[in-house]
């Protein structure tokens, strides 16, 4: 985990644009839309010290995705809240870096945040990241509508998973 370099920017895009990587979103973002969230996600990091970092291979240096920790940005039941979430492309699936990453995210969460509770959120659909989930030791805790996905659109109902501080190892 790490912060962003400009070099980043192409294959975040690309990851953006992938069907099969943003399936369980309501759309593919453009290069435009995908470099505006590297710059928010930058700023986030500069801003508070902590956020989503940009994840490579150890052996490569080359990018992979990223993970990280970001405050929910809506309302609901239970925010406030830090959500821990990650997005990799589609070659590293299958492999172990998003439980590794997340269960790193959780530790700097739980660790040198002192946050007391970590939720993650998905849609129902999204049988992947529920898996990754529940490796890490999360639990469900319920479902809610997400307001950040249109009314009646299909990916609106989400799954709440959370872990708690003395949940963590």
């Amino acid at each position: 985990m790490r912060g962003w370099v400009d070099a980043d920017r192409a294959p975040f895009a690309a990851l953006n644009v992938d069907p099969e990587v943003m399936e369980h979103f309501p759309s593919t973002l453009s290069r435009v839309e995908s470099d505006h969230l590297v710059d928010l996600i930058q700023g986030g990091l500069v801003t508070r010290g902590w956020g989503l970092w940009a994840i490579e291979l150890l052996a490569t240096a080359t990018f992979i995705g990223f993970v990280g920790l970001n405050a929910v940005p809506f309302e609901a039941e239970f925010t406030p809240a830090v959500e821990v979430g990650w997005r990799l492309g589609r070659a590293h699936w299958g492999h172990g870096y998003a439980p590794e990453a997340a269960s790193a995210a959780l530790d700097y969460g739980f660790g040198a945040l002192h946050l007391d509770r970590i939720v993650s959120f998905t849609s129902l659909s999204n049988f992947r990241s529920q898996a990754v989930m529940r490796k890490v030791g999360m639990t469900r805790i319920g479902e809610f509508d997400n307001p950040g996905v249109a009314e009646g659109h299909p990916l609106r109902r989400h799954l709440l998973y959370a872990m708690d501080r003395p949940q963590h190892r």
